[in-house]
């Protein structure tokens, strides 16, 4: 069964390339790239090779290449057949058997040989006498057996969401991953430049040679270094957290392969009715608004493109405030999560698109708009609220200006209730529709500018209803009365609601006389 495997991997990459030159050309610059990016980390690691650092280097490499294996599956399932257990699942085929066939099978790759190499220079950095030697000829095979292992596992354990519509969501969330990844690599590779920057990653490292398989890297320093006892545990520490995710990768082989999929099960009424009784309806309020802030929300979890702009608001706006905190700016960058987070109350009907006519059919008077529009602005916050105040809190924190708290959530909560007021009136006056059949399409064609300009136009507009409140905190500096800067912080909070309640007031008659024309504008997508 091995070498079937075996041949069969061949055969899916032949084929894969087999499909487009420009394919073939990608496949051949990467796997170039992959291996120049191995060899120039071998060659840094040896570089090291008696540093007082390597050690704590070696030890990071480990951990981020089991990150790495883990997580790859999630964002790569799609794009690799042999991953999916489930095509397997009518051949009679037993679990154990077929774990040693995929696990062998999936050693050939260009992913293993760049494990191989990075830690066969971590390990050369670190062996010195024959035993640590002895120790790195062991250590090798156990980091890239527990790294293709764990990939295999996390796959076969997920491999009914990936294939599901959440599988898809997460895909279209990669991107935002992605792009946090990169700031937090960019965060990372300023801090190591400072001057301190290796001796907080020694402190670091300290922790992370316990996570595998970063011990049987550092099992070769411990051999090195004459501590044999130490060495062997932890090389059999990494072992036998491979034997456990050997053994959780079988269950999960078992469960696909003889489980039936849930999503094929009737649910019975019994159940369906208990599972509408408890829940979120029990923490909402009655009628109309708890209705449509349920709905609200189970849009924003369903919705592929409602989740990325919800993820992407409560990503950057912590990411954020955190850089900024690292590199020791200002405080007043929480605000990040307060504007980015009332942005999303803009184009509330879009997303409805021709369904809005459902919501148009309950609205006939100033009320029953009123009731729309507030329980929509409460669904973004009752998350925007406790999230912005835990945001600017920690950011305050960590540049030790505990002081400035009341000062920058007061300028905060101002700042959120002026986006909703804002928002609200431009969904109303400016509605657009998003595509429903380009999920990573924010407008309609032919309504780009109308949804540019709603969104800067809108934000600029409720900046500057900040104003108030922004002259009051910078004149309560000038003057020295830093006593009552307390103040912003009930003040910002009700003046914050209060732009909120009359853009509401404001927009919802309104609202009720261009219901025809927020139809027709968003069903065009």
């Amino acid at each position: 069964m091995t070498g079937t495997f075996i041949r069969l991997k061949l055969a899916v990459i032949r084929n894969g390339l087999r499909q487009s030159t420009g394919r073939t050309i990608g496949w051949v610059l990467g796997t170039l790239f992959t291996l120049f990016y191995a060899l120039a980390t071998a060659a840094g690691m040896i570089a090291l090779r008696g540093d007082d650092y390597a050690p704590s280097v070696a030890v990071t490499l480990a951990v981020a290449l089991g990150i790495g294996w883990a997580v790859m599956p999630l964002f790569l399932f799609g794009g690799d057949d042999t991953l999916d257990p489930t095509r397997l699942a009518m051949l009679p085929l037993r679990p154990r058997p077929l774990i040693g066939a995929l696990l062998v099978s999936s050693l050939f790759g260009v992913g293993p040989v760049f494990t191989v190499l990075a830690t066969a220079g971590a390990v050369a950095a670190l062996a010195h006498g024959a035993a640590s030697v002895v120790a790195g000829v062991v250590a090798v095979p156990l980091v890239l057996l527990l790294c293709v292992a764990l990939s295999r596992a996390v796959a076969a354990a997920n491999t009914r969401l990936l294939t599901s519509r959440r599988g898809r969501d997460l895909a279209l969330l990669s991107g935002l991953f992605v792009a946090v990844g990169a700031q937090l690599v960019n965060l990372g590779a300023s801090t190591l430049a400072s001057s301190d920057g290796l001796h907080r990653v020694r402190s670091v490292a300290s922790v992370l040679r316990w996570v595998p398989p970063a011990p049987a890297v550092d099992a070769v320093r411990a051999a090195a270094d004459g501590s044999y006892g130490l060495a062997v545990a932890e090389l059999a520490c990494v072992a036998a957290v491979l034997a456990l995710v050997l053994f959780w990768w079988h269950r999960s082989l078992y469960r696909l392969m003889v489980s039936p999929d849930a999503s094929t099960l009737r649910v019975s009424e019994a159940k369906a009715r208990k599972t509408r009784s408890t829940g979120l309806s029990r923490l909402l309020p009655a009628g109309r608004t708890g209705t449509v802030m349920e709905r609200q929300f189970r849009y924003a979890w369903r919705d592929p493109r409602a989740k990325a702009a919800w993820a992407t608001a409560l990503a950057v706006g912590l990411l954020l405030p955190v850089v900024s905190a690292v590199q020791h700016g200002s405080v007043y960058s929480s605000c990040w999560a307060a504007g980015l987070l009332g942005l999303q109350m803009y184009n509330q009907f879009g997303a409805d698109g021709s369904a809005f006519w459902t919501v148009a059919a309950t609205i006939s008077t100033r009320r029953d708009a009123s009731a729309e529009l507030s329980a929509r602005a409460l669904s973004i916050a009752v998350v925007a609220i406790p999230y912005v105040a835990a945001v600017t809190i920690g950011a305050a924190l960590l540049l030790d200006r505990a002081g400035a708290i009341p000062e920058t959530l007061g300028l905060s909560f101002a700042l959120l209730g002026a986006l909703i007021a804002t928002g609200t009136f431009a969904s109303v006056r400016f509605p657009y529709a998003v595509p429903h059949d380009n999920p990573f399409g924010n407008a309609a064609p032919g309504q780009g500018g109308l949804a540019t300009l709603s969104v800067f136009a809108g934000g600029a507009m409720g900046s500057a209803l900040c104003l108030p409140p922004l002259a009051v905190l910078i004149w309560l500096h000038i003057a020295g009365h830093h006593g009552w800067l307390w103040l912003l912080l009930p003040g910002g909070a009700l003046y914050g609601a209060a732009l909120a309640v009359g853009g509401l007031r404001f927009t919802a008659p309104r609202m009720v006389g261009r219901l025809p024309e927020i139809l027709a504008a968003v069903s065009s997508g």
